[in-house]
């Protein structure tokens, strides 16, 4: 982070005043609120498990919660970087009001979607009852795998943001992007199917290992391996430390384009 413009104390409040008012705001007026978070991904879950299962005749075990695993983490980092990205200029009419870390504006996003994945591990939960899998002491790793989804959603939301306030483009092609990487990463079929090449270069796409951790110690009742876990750490703070540098060297000139 910017620590030369960093204070714990205030920065914490504003962090947690704009989660909660976040929260205030995505569940207005609905009548079942927070429960959302956990209906929408069983609801999707059974929608494409409906679809791959009976028409794509997708073969893997316990396909549903194989699915609801890789589907609710993609979702995660794709709902934190979309906001990461609007951050900036969603909050133009206070940045140019009063002086603010401007970082707090991203990384409250990916907390607030922090939140809200936390609360949809609840369906993940009801599914794994269903199918009896029984977790392991494996999940104790469930943490690790959050700060490493922490860092690595934050720097793209660092990113995103700063590229936003400079080129509006962005935000349209971001949304091919994740379009693309949705399909580009194994939620809906095993990564088996893949060419020889393919996999190969898999191994360099950071949600592809990231759910492959989430299913290992949720799934598989496998434990990550140290290079695993190197792996994803490297990932993660290699693309927040260019997030916080991106973001640094531009805040300055946010006030002349919000």
């Amino acid at each position: 982070m910017n620590t030369a413009n960093f204070n714990f104390k205030r920065d914490s409040f504003v962090l947690s005043s704009l989660v909660t008012k976040d929260f205030k705001l995505k569940y207005r007026r609905s009548v079942l609120g927070v429960l959302w978070s956990i209906l929408n991904p069983l609801l999707m879950m059974i929608v494409l498990s409906a679809v791959f299962s009976f028409v794509f005749r997708a073969n893997i075990e316990n396909f549903p919660l194989y699915l609801i695993l890789g589907t609710t983490l993609f979702n995660f980092m794709s709902a934190a970087t979309n906001g990461g990205m609007m951050s900036i200029l969603d909050s133009a009419s206070l940045i140019k009001k009063i002086r603010i870390n401007k970082m707090v504006f991203p990384l409250e996003k990916v907390i607030f979607e922090l939140v809200n994945f936390v609360i949809s591990l609840v369906a993940v939960v009801i599914v794994m009852l269903y199918f009896q899998v029984v977790p392991t002491w494996d999940i104790l790793f469930l943490p690790l795998l959050l700060v490493y989804m922490i860092m690595f959603c934050t720097g793209l939301a660092l990113i995103l943001a700063s590229l936003a306030v400079f080129f509006r483009d962005i935000i349209h092609l971001w949304g091919v992007v994740l379009t693309a990487w949705t399909y580009a990463t194994p939620l809906f079929y095993p990564v088996e199917v893949l060419p020889g090449l393919v996999r190969t270069l898999m191994e360099f796409n950071p949600m592809y290992q990231y759910v492959t951790y989430f299913r290992q110690i949720a799934l598989w009742a496998e434990a990550p391996s140290l290079e695993t876990n190197l792996l994803c750490l490297a990932m993660g703070a290699i693309t927040l430390a260019v997030g916080v540098a991106v973001f640094s060297r531009s805040q300055k000139k946010f006030i002349l384009y919000v």
